[in-house]
């Protein structure tokens, strides 16, 4: 059953983490000191890997489940969507290096 905000909202915290189950490989991490993390758990070449995507609230249900998908969507390219995700934080800084030198 898909989350719902409310119920992520509701979640309580125990001694140990456990996991909220959305669907499609992604699942919301409730830890002992009461941070919600984003995951996505998925298999490429037959082994497990896991793609973070942020803090709940600064991450919402609605924005989790886009990067869900886009995450999906790398993955039916056959790409890797952390790789993908490295790759475009090295552009971004080779871009403002660039930027900043010729603003000197």
């Amino acid at each position: 059953m898909a989350l719902s905000d409310i119920a992520i909202r509701k979640a309580k915290t125990l001694d140990r983490a456990y996991k909220l189950y959305d669907g499609l490989g992604l699942f919301l991490v409730v830890s002992p000191s009461g941070s919600r993390l984003w995951r996505m758990k998925y298999k490429r070449h037959g082994i497990e890997k896991k793609l973070s995507f942020g803090s709940y609230p600064e991450v919402s249900l609605r924005d989790a489940r886009d990067l869900r998908d886009e995450a999906r969507d790398l993955l039916a390219e056959g790409k890797y969507p952390a790789l993908e995700r490295q790759r475009e934080k090295a552009r971004n800084e080779t871009l403002e290096r660039i930027s900043t030198a010729l603003n000197r």
